[in-house]
């Protein structure tokens, strides 16, 4: 049986699964993703059959082949047509089906964005210097926005044509950062919920090494240093 419901009509959610080689990740996050809605799997030049895999479970797979983890978030932006759409890891170190809260609090009007505080499970779920460098971005992001943010995680919620009007750029791992500076920019009320965190299947091809994670650091950076861009707001939005 497919771990994923599909069907002719359309989804009430869409989940954006950037994917690089997570084909022993996938049928645990798949399993996860809730009824009705549509896991969109954007494989980013995975060489273990990830695609294959994502596909025989049910899901949607986009291909992107330009490589960077924003490259893969903003073509599934690009492939959702749901009103809301969500983004989540797919090496199942989140489970999808907390993202159902977010979504519920999205549609009742109480945030424009919503995103999860990460809160580890077990050892080696999260790295001291990936613990070391989300905590010296979200105080850059303070500075930057006024946001009192705790966490720059990947598991968040917004609707589409809003997501879109934010003429997100970023394709690399500044991409989270981005929209939420952004967001900022343009007035979203963001909201923050803890989630649990879970330690990876496989290597992570960012915050694995202290070279990886500071790399991501760099490319955030860059991010806080663009000038305040002109977005629109959270009622409006438009492909770009």
């Amino acid at each position: 049986m497919n771990a994923v419901t599909t069907s002719s009509a359309p989804p009430d959610v869409d989940v954006v699964l950037p994917c690089l080689n997570e084909a022993g990740a996938l049928p645990w996050v798949l399993a996860r993703i809730p009824a009705g809605w549509r896991a969109l799997v954007v494989d980013n030049g995975s060489t273990d059959g990830s695609a294959d895999v994502a596909r025989a479970l049910g899901a949607t797979v986009v291909t992107e082949e330009r490589r960077g983890f924003g490259a893969a978030c903003h073509a599934g932006l690009l492939a959702a047509t749901a009103d809301v759409v969500c983004f989540c890891d797919c090496d199942a170190s989140l489970d999808p089906g907390h993202l159902v809260p977010f979504v519920r609090e999205i549609r009742d009007g109480g945030a424009d964005l919503v995103l999860g505080r990460r809160r580890p499970q077990g050892r080696g779920a999260w790295p001291v210097h990936a613990r070391a460098g989300n905590l010296a971005l979200t105080r850059l992001l303070r500075r930057r926005t006024g946001l009192r943010l705790h966490d720059l995680g990947p598991l968040r919620a917004a609707r589409r044509e809003p997501l879109l009007g934010l003429g997100l750029t970023d394709r690399r791992s500044g991409y989270p950062l981005q929209m939420v500076v952004r967001a900022a920019d343009a007035g979203w009320r963001v909201a923050e919920h803890d989630v649990p965190y879970r330690p990876r299947t496989g290597a992570s091809k960012v915050t694995g090494t202290w070279r990886g994670t500071w790399q991501a650091v760099r490319d955030m950076s860059r991010v806080l240093g663009e000038p305040r861009a002109a977005a629109q707001p959270a009622g409006t939005g438009g492909a770009r």
